[in-house]
């Protein structure tokens, strides 16, 4: 996607598929329904029995459910996926992905045209390939198990030939497309061409940013551990590396509104009150998350456990020691 897409409401961002995609314009209507439905699944707090008919998801999510009802755990554990990780990657920041008790989870982020909200998109999308990626692999799904599609072949006179489990990511995609595209295509319905366009370009950042940074790794064979050949099979990266590759195409778009000041209307919480490092020069700096307001310094007195040792027989005797920190806070 190379060209900008333009209509007249707000500015949204979407994340580099490649070198010449920074951002495109689209509308306002952004991440509502995808909040509203399948992430609040685990945000808002739906009770683990609940039937498909009172989860707040589509019509079209309902009966997916109704038929893959044992696909909803993998959907709750994709949600808390990509809210724990964004939370991590931005946890130093202005805004810190922090989220809320109401039902629109994450605040204005969510129906404003921000790269945050390009960025809440593509993860949780990759939250949720990578949730049910893993199930398929353990097993947990009769519809799908392992990729055997590279088994057999591979580089004999190297040495080496695929083999083992693979991960099936393209289950994973393919439900991921099909559960959260239906959601994002009836939210822009009345935004037209445009904002789906953008809804769909950064919920397929996020698919192909588990696709990118999988990984082949491999068992050696042979006399002695001599490895004279290897079995080899592809697999899912650990989701903290498909959160680092989404937020360095994140550092890449523009039109971040500024977070420094609380506005509720808006649902932006503000930096006051935040914990910040005096001596960093980096966005968790005082100086950077402060906004120039300053900061407070408060003397906080920690104790734990130190000097444990076993005695015989059979229990732990510890000392409890006593420590004096600095501790520095936005005004």
């Amino acid at each position: 996607m190379t060209e900008d897409f333009k209509t007249r409401s707000c500015p949204e961002v979407c994340l580099p598929l490649s070198e010449t995609c920074t951002i495109a314009v689209a509308g306002h209507i952004c991440f509502s329904v995808l909040v509203y439905q399948w992430l609040g699944i685990t945000s808002v707090g739906v009770p683990e029995r609940m039937g498909c008919t009172n989860l707040p998801l589509t019509n079209k999510q309902k009966d997916i459910c109704k038929r893959k009802p044992y696909l909803i755990p993998s959907i709750k554990d994709g949600s808390r996926l990509g809210i724990a990780e964004c939370q991590t990657q931005f946890k130093h920041e202005r805004w810190n992905c922090s989220t809320t008790k109401e039902l629109s989870v994450f605040g204005y982020e969510l129906t404003s045209g921000t790269k945050e909200t390009a960025f809440i998109y593509a993860v949780m999308a990759a939250g949720l390939v990578h949730a049910v990626t893993r199930s398929c692999s353990a097993g947990n799904m009769t519809e799908c198990s392992c990729d055997t599609s590279l088994q057999g072949s591979g580089s004999p006179a190297e040495g080496w030939h695929w083999g083992g489990c693979s991960d099936d990511i393209k289950y994973g995609t393919w439900f991921s497309r099909k559960f959260i595209d239906h959601a994002v295509r009836n939210a822009s319905a009345k935004g037209g061409d445009a904002l789906l366009a953008m809804n769909q370009h950064n919920s397929e950042a996020g698919r192909q940013a588990v696709a990118k940074t999988m990984s082949t790794d491999c068992r050696c064979h042979g006399v002695s551990g001599s490895c004279a050949v290897k079995t080899c099979w592809r697999t899912l990266a650990p989701f903290k590396r498909v959160g680092g590759f989404l937020k360095e195409r994140y550092e890449a778009g523009v039109q971040s509104p500024n977070y420094c000041l609380e506005d509720r209307r808006l649902g932006v919480a503000g930096t006051r009150g935040r914990r910040c490092s005096r001596n960093s020069a980096g966005p968790d700096g005082c100086g950077l998350l402060c906004c120039g307001r300053g900061y407070n310094t408060h003397v906080v007195r920690h104790v734990e456990r130190c000097d444990c040792k076993f005695v015989w027989c059979c229990y732990v005797r510890c000392r409890h020691c006593e420590s004096m920190n600095d501790m520095h806070t936005c005004k």
